[in-house]
């Protein structure tokens, strides 16, 4: 029983050693962070104001860390995430909003159904924006050294905008990893794209019309085309070179006329023979047993344009079965 107790006690001891260390390395860094930032030409004051709040989360680290051991399959992803419950919320929505959405949607030539499946996806129509203390978040993996450089830009860059008095460091509370608002923009999205829209001289991505109008600006910023398609499912026949499926959101390779790949495609595809495809298969590498050409999808410019919002092959059809199923009742 003693030698139990001792083993607890010293167990104790170096879980709160950790703590105390990476405390101590979080302090540290903060005073080396405060000097890159007065190098960037942030105000001390804001520097001050702001980091002096920032604490080290270990929970933003086991999130960031996280491998989820089972995936779901494809069809089932996209139905969870564009249910008859999802549609009707959105309608909901938009009829509380329509005035706004429809001017934003006729401004920025970008669809309204676009807009609401792509906030319905990443925040329930807002009713998901996150809790979590987002100068805290950056500054936690700004500190961790797996991806220290791209979160140290993103830190520095909400800091020169609550700087600059367009965002107000009040209501900055987030998604773990740093995002935002309604559409959940990265501090370097805001900078670039968001869009005080309101006129109040700040940038409120909790409020509708900021939020509709920045998401609008960026999805019209990287080339939407508004009514082109997105993707459409198929079936392959057994003689398609697997070289050719694309299993991963990095890149999308293998870019050619959809007349080269009818051929390996069961169905009919009405579409303009010269328009530039390619083929994915996202269950191939991620789901367990997966068959390996199945389900497959051919996939449009519009479709890697989401990908750029978010780098996965399911999240893009989400968002277009969710785009669609909206075109259907609006």
């Amino acid at each position: 029983m003693k030698t139990n107790k001792i083993i607890l006690y010293l167990f104790i001891y170096l879980i709160l050693s950790i703590k105390a260390s990476y405390a101590l390395s979080f302090n540290q860094w903060k005073s080396d962070f405060k000097i890159l930032a007065l190098s960037k030409g942030i105000s001390e004051d804001t520097i001050d104001k702001v980091m002096n709040e920032a604490k080290f989360l270990p929970k933003v680290i086991e999130y960031d860390r996280y491998q989820p051991e089972f995936y779901e399959d494809t069809k089932t992803y996209i139905t969870k995430r564009t249910s008859k419950k999802k549609v009707k919320s959105g309608l909901n929505y938009y009829k509380k909003n329509t005035k706004i959405i429809n001017v934003i949607d006729k401004n920025f030539e970008i669809e309204k159904e676009l807009l609401l499946a792509l906030m319905g996806i990443e925040t329930n129509f807002g009713n998901y924006l996150g809790k979590m203390d987002i100068i805290s978040s950056l500054s936690t993996l700004s500190f961790d050294k797996r991806r220290s450089e791209f979160f140290t830009k993103e830190l520095l860059t909400i800091l020169k905008l609550i700087d600059e008095g367009v965002v107000d460091q009040e209501i900055l509370y987030g998604s773990w990893a740093g995002a935002f608002g309604n559409f959940q923009f990265m501090p370097s999205t805001i900078e670039k794209y968001a869009i005080d829209y309101n006129k109040n001289n700040l940038i409120e991505l909790k409020e509708n019309s900021d939020s509709f109008a920045s998401a609008a600006n960026y999805l019209n910023k990287m080339g939407w085309k508004k009514n082109a398609p997105c993707f459409k499912k198929i079936s392959l026949k057994s003689n398609v070179p697997q070289k050719i499926l694309n299993t991963s959101a990095r890149k999308i390779k293998y870019k050619k006329k959809l007349k080269y790949y009818k051929k390996y495609i069961n169905e009919k595809i009405n579409y303009d023979e010269n328009v530039k495809v390619a083929i994915i298969t996202p269950d191939a590498e991620i789901v367990d047993n997966a068959k390996i050409n199945e389900p497959a999808y051919i996939v449009f410019q519009n479709y890697e344009l989401i990908l750029k919002w978010n780098r996965s092959l399911r999240f893009g059809l989400a968002v277009c079965t969710l785009k669609n199923k909206f075109k259907n009742e609006l």
